[in-house]
This record gives C-alpha cells, structure tokens and sequence, in this order.
C-alpha cells in the first residue's frame, strides 16, 4: 500500500516521502496513528500544492533576509559601558546588549539567539555576526566606547 508520511518514521523514511509499506503496518499502525495517510490522487496533489506553496514563502523568506542583511551591513552601532583606564570593561557586553543597541539603531528586531558572538571585553570596533536565514548572515560594526 502506498502511503504518504506525515512525519520521518526510522526505517521508512522521512516526511512527504510516498513509501510503499505492507497493507498491515499501514491500517493497524501507520494510519492508525496519523503517521501517514493513503497515497490517494487527491492527497498526492494536496502534498504537492504544500510543497510548492513552501517553496514561494522560502523564496520569500530568502529576499526578505537578503534586504536585512543590507540594512544590517550599512549601519554601525554605538554602545556604551563602564571600563577602566586600560580599556578593559567592567562586566561584558552580551548579545541581548547588542540586540537592543540594534533595536535602538535601525529598528530592526534582532534575536538575541542569532547574534554569534563571545562576550565583548574590550573598548574599540567589533564585528559581530547575526543569522538572519540558514546561510545568509550580516556582520554588524559594534563600537564599544567608555561611560
């Protein structure tokens, strides 16, 4: 019987993958427990309209993180914090710091968690990488300056 999986099942395959299973594991399992449903003409073309329609939001997706990537790139931010006479701060500056000076710059809302970076230490111009989308990704100038 040939079904359509709803999710990666080991040893099957992975999702909106048509298999051809055993009639059995099929009814007593796989549609039993909304792990596939039948490879029906209907449902066949139902999976292709889903996998296209992911594909346009993909590309989407893809423009829109290209634009913020852009944007990200012209712009320099400028954050402040106590250090001492050595340039050494006291404490560090985070990726949330850096979020919000962001924020405060462009208006872009920018993740915490896809700022890639260690903790700034230092006083002077860094670079700090954001993820916008799997492999798209702008370096932001970050130019830490004393209180």
């Amino acid at each position: 019987m040939k079904v359509i999986l709803l999710e990666d099942i080991k040893g099957i395959g992975k999702k909106r993958e048509i298999k051809n299973v055993k009639t059995g594991y099929a009814n007593n399992f796989l549609l039993k427990n909304g792990k596939a449903v039948e490879a029906t003409k209907a449902n066949i073309e139902k999976l292709e309209e889903e996998i296209r329609l992911e594909n346009e939001n993909r590309e989407k997706l893809i423009d829109d993180a290209k634009k913020a990537k852009a944007e990200l790139e012209k712009i320099s931010v400028d954050l402040k914090a106590k250090s001492g006479p050595d340039g050494k701060l006291y404490g560090s500056v985070t990726s949330m710091d850096v979020s919000d000076a962001i924020k405060k710059a462009s208006g872009a809302e920018v993740d915490k968690r896809k700022i890639v970076m260690d903790n700034i230490k230092t006083e002077g111009e860094h670079k700090v990488k954001v993820k916008l989308f799997e492999d798209i990704e702008a370096m932001v100038k970050i130019n830490v300056v004393s209180e």
